[in-house]
C-alpha cells in the first residue's frame, strides 16, 4: 500500500507541469517575431538565384557565421540529450562540446582553406572535383542524407515534440504528432522561402533567445540546489525511492562514482565515455560532423573571406564552453530536485512517467522549465527549445536540398536525358536555376516525410540517453567519411578507387554493426533475466563501446584506401591544385579530371588522366564562370585569371589574421584547462 501511494505521488508531480496563458503568449510573440526576422531577411536576399538560395551570395559577416555554426548545432536534440546524460552520469558528456573547439579551429585553419580555394558548393562536390567520376559523390550524397534522417532531424523532432508532450500534458501518440507537425511547418516556411540567408539570420536571432532563456533557467537552478558545490554534493546520493535490481542483484539508478570526471576508466560496461574513445573516437567523429558535414561546412562557406570564416569558427569556440553550464549542470541538477521522476529506476514506473522503460532522464531539462520557473519564464524557455529546435532543422533542411540539387538531381537528369527516359526540355536543355530552386524546396517536403517515419524507431531503440543515441549512430556511419576526406585533403596520392572501396569497406562493417545494435537492443535494468544479446555477440560487440567501434572503423577504412590507392595509378598533379592542403594556393589552371564511363571499371587508367578543356562545374548552369572562392563569377576572366583569383581567395589582411589567430591560441588554451580542471 506504501508502495502504491508513492507512484500515485509520483506520478501526480507532473499536473503542474502544464502552460498558463501568458506562457501562450510569449511563445505567440517568439514565432511572430522570428517568423519576421526570417521573411524580411527572404525578402533582402538574392533567394532567386542559386548563389543567393543555397550560399547566402557569399557575403556573411563573421557574427551570422558563427552564431549559426552554434544554433545549426545545438538543437533540441542537445537540450534534451546532453542534460539527460548529465542527469543521468554527470559531467562526461560534456567532453563532445569540449573537444568540439579543437575540431572548429581544425575546420577554419586547414579544411576551409582547401574548401574555398577549390571553388566547390558541397561537400561531395569536392570529392568529384578530387577524384573524378561521380560514384564517390553520389554515395556520399545519399549517405549524408541518411545521417541527417537518422541523427539529425528525426531525433530533434522526437525531443521538440516529447518537450511539447510533457508541457501540454498529453502522452498520446497521437500529440507527438501533432507536435511534430506543428513543427515542422513553422521550419519549413522561411527555409523554403528564402534559403541560407534567411536560415543563418534567424539562426543569429534564435542563438541570442536561447543563450539568454538558458543563462536564466541556469541561475534558478544552482539556486534551488544550495550552489554549485551542493550540486556535486548532493548528486550522488539522488536516486530513486522505488528501485529495481538487476539480474546481479545490484540496486539500478546508482550514479557512477566518477560522475564529475571527463576522463573514465575504459573497462567495458563501468564507463558510458571511456577515455580512449573520448580522445581518439571522438576526435573522428568530431572531424566528419564539424569539418566535413554540408551543414555546418556551408555557414563557413557563406562568410564573404577567408578572414570571417576563421573569426566565425572562433565565435563558435566560444559559445561550446557554454553547454556544460547551460545543460549538463542543469540536468544533474534537475535529478537532484525530481529524483523519483528524472532518475526513475523501475522499468514499469519508468514507463507510466515517460513512456520509456530504460529511463526518464532524457526529461530533465523539461523538468526544470515547467517546474522551477514561474508563469511567463515557463512559455519563454519553451520558445528556447522551439528556438533550438527551428535553428537544427532549418539548418538541415537547407544542406541536405543543397545536397540533393547539386549532387544527386543534376547527375539523375544527365543520366536520364542522355538514355531517353525523359523528354521534352528536361531531356535535352540544361536546367535553370528555377527549376533547381523547385527541386531543392520539393526535396524538404520528401525529407520530412522519411524522417517522421523513423521517429519510432528512436522510441523503441531502448536507450534512454537521446545524446548517447545520436552519438553510437555516428560512430557507425561517419568514420570512413572522415577517413576518406583526411586523405583527400592531406595526401594527394589517394586516388578515386582506393577512396571508393575504403568507403565501401567501411560501410559494410559499419551496417553491421548497426544492423546487430538495433536487433538486439539491451534489456532495461530490473526487466529480469540476463541480456538480450547472444554471448557471440554480447563479446564482439556489446563490450566494443561505439566511440572505440569508431577508431576500429576509421583505421580500417584507412587502412584500404592507402592500399588501393598504392596499388593503383595516381592522380596527375595538374588535376589537384587548390585541392589538397599543399596545393591551395597555387595559381596555375587546374585540368578536370576525366570522367570514366558508367561501363568503365574504377581502375582503368583513364579515370585518372586529366582533360585539356575548360573546366566545367555542376554549378555553371547559372553562369558559365567558375566560382573562385568567396567572389562572384565572373565571365570575362580568362581561365588562368580564375584560377589566380581562387588562389588570391585565401590572402588575409595581416591585423584581422594576426587577431584570429591569438584568439584561436586562447580558445585552444582554455578549452585545455578544462579537461585538466576536470580530469
Amino acid at each position: 500500500m506504501v508502495e502504491e501511494t508513492t507512484v500515485d505521488s509520483i506520478l501526480l508531480e507532473e499536473e503542474g507541469s502544464k502552460l498558463d496563458w501568458p506562457d501562450i503568449v510569449v511563445i505567440v510573440l517568439y514565432f511572430i517575431f522570428v517568423l519576421a526576422v526570417g521573411l524580411f531577411s527572404s525578402w533582402r536576399s538574392q533567394r532567386s538565384s542559386v548563389t543567393g538560395y543555397f550560399m547566402a551570395s557569399r557575403s556573411m559577416h563573421w557574427i551570422p557565421v558563427g552564431a549559426s555554426l552554434f544554433a545549426s548545432n545545438i538543437g533540441s536534440g542537445h537540450f534534451i540529450g546532453l542534460a539527460g546524460s548529465g542527469a543521468a552520469a554527470g559531467i562526461g558528456v560534456a567532453g563532445f562540446e569540449q573537444s568540439a573547439v579543437y575540431v572548429l579551429l581544425l575546420l577554419g585553419w586547414l579544411f576551409v582553406p582547401v574548401y574555398v580555394s577549390s571553388g566547390v558548393f558541397t561537400m561531395p562536390e569536392y570529392l568529384r572535383e578530387r577524384f573524378g567520376g561521380q560514384r564517390i559523390r553520389v554515395y556520399l550524397s545519399f549517405l549524408a542524407l541518411l545521417l541527417y534522417i537518422f541523427t539529425k532531424i528525426s531525433a530533434d523532432l522526437y525531443a521538440g515534440a516529447l518537450f511539447i508532450q510533457l508541457a501540454l500534458n498529453k502522452s498520446s501518440v497521437e500529440w507527438l504528432y501533432i507536435s511534430i507537425f506543428f513543427l515542422l511547418g513553422v521550419a519549413a516556411i522561411f527555409t523554403i522561402a528564402g534559403g541560407l540567408t534567411a536560415v543563418v539570420w534567424t539562426d543569429f536571432v534564435q542563438t541570442v533567445l536561447m543563450i539568454v532563456g538558458a543563462f536564466i533557467l541556469m541561475a534558478m537552478s544552482f539556486i534551488e540546489v544550495g550552489g554549485y558545490q551542493e550540486l556535486v554534493n548532493r548528486f550522488p546520493y539522488s536516486t530513486a525511492s522505488i528501485r529495481a535490481v538487476n539480474h546481479n542483484n545490484e540496486s539500478c539508478g546508482e550514479p557512477p562514482a566518477d560522475y564529475m570526471n571527463l576522463i573514465r576508466t575504459i573497462e567495458p560496461g563501468k564507463s558510458d565515455y571511456p577515455w580512449t574513445g573520448m580522445v581518439f573516437g571522438l576526435t573522428i567523429n568530431s572531424i566528419w560532423y564539424w569539418c566535413t558535414d554540408q551543414v555546418i561546412v556551408q555557414r563557413t562557406l557563406a562568410a564573404r573571406d577567408l578572414t570571417h570564416a576563421k573569426a566565425g569558427c572562433i565565435l563558435a569556440s566560444y559559445l561550446k564552453f557554454l553547454p556544460l553550464w547551460l545543460l549538463v549542470f542543469p540536468g544533474m541538477a534537475a535529478r537532484i530536485l525530481y529524483t523519483d521522476r528524472v532518475a526513475c529506476a523501475s522499468p514499469e514506473l519508468c514507463e507510466e512517467i515517460c513512456g520509456s522503460p530504460g529511463g526518464c532522464t532524457n526529461i530533465a531539462y523539461a523538468e526544470l522549465v515547467l517546474n522551477l520557473l514561474p508563469t511567463g519564464l515557463s512559455g519563454l524557455m519553451l520558445a528556447v527549445m522551439m528556438a533550438a529546435l527551428m535553428s537544427s532543422l532549418t539548418s538541415i533542411f537547407n544542406s541536405a536540398s543543397t545536397i540533393f540539387t547539386i549532387d544527386v538531381w543534376l547527375l539523375f537528369r544527365r543520366w536520364a536525358g542522355q538514355r531517353g527516359l525523359i523528354g521534352g526540355k528536361l531531356g535535352t536543355e540544361e536546367p535553370s536555376s528555377r527549376e533547381l530552386l523547385i527541386v531543392g524546396r520539393v526535396f524538404v517536403v520528401v525529407l520530412v516525410a522519411i524522417s517522421v517515419i523513423w521517429i519510432p524507431v528512436i522510441q523503441s531503440s531502448g536507450n534512454s540517453q537521446l545524446f548517447d543515441y545520436i552519438q553510437a549512430i555516428s560512430s557507425f556511419l561517419a568514420p570512413p567519411i572522415c577517413a576518406v576526406y583526411l586523405l583527400a585533403i592531406f595526401w594527394p596520392r589517394t586516388n578515386e578507387p582506393g577512396a571508393f572501396w575504403g568507403l565501401m569497406g567501411g560501410l559494410a562493417i559499419g551496417m553491421l554493426r548497426f544492423i546487430v545494435e538495433f536487433s538486439y537492443t539491451p534489456l532495461p535494468c530490473g526487466s529480469g533475466g540476463g541480456d538480450s544479446q547472444p554471448w557471440l555477440i554480447q563479446k564482439l560487440v556489446g563490450n566494443v563501446h561505439y566511440l572505440h567501434f569508431s577508431c576500429l572503423l576509421w583505421i580500417v577504412t584507412g587502412i584500404i584506401t592507402i592500399s588501393v590507392s598504392l596499388l593503383t595509378p595516381p592522380i596527375k598533379e595538374e588535376c589537384l591544385y587548390r585541392l589538397t592542403y599543399w596545393s591551395r594556393k597555387d595559381p596555375r589552371v587546374r585540368q578536370l579530371l576525366e570522367p570514366p564511363p558508367v561501363y568503365t571499371p574504377a581502375t582503368d587508367p583513364t579515370a585518372n588522366s586529366c582533360s585539356n578543356g575548360t573546366h566545367v562545374n555542376s554549378m555553371e548552369i547559372e553562369q558559365p564562370g567558375r566560382s573562385t572562392g568567396y567572389q562572384h563569377e565572373d565571365d570575362n576572366l580568362t581561365e588562368e585569371q580564375r584560377a589566380q583569383k581562387a588562389a588570391a581567395s585565401l590572402d588575409e589582411t595581416p591585423f584581422w589574421k594576426a587577431m584570429v589567430n591569438w584568439n584561436a591560441i586562447i580558445c585552444l588554451t582554455l578549452t585545455t584547462f578544462i579537461w585538466g580542471f576536470y580530469a
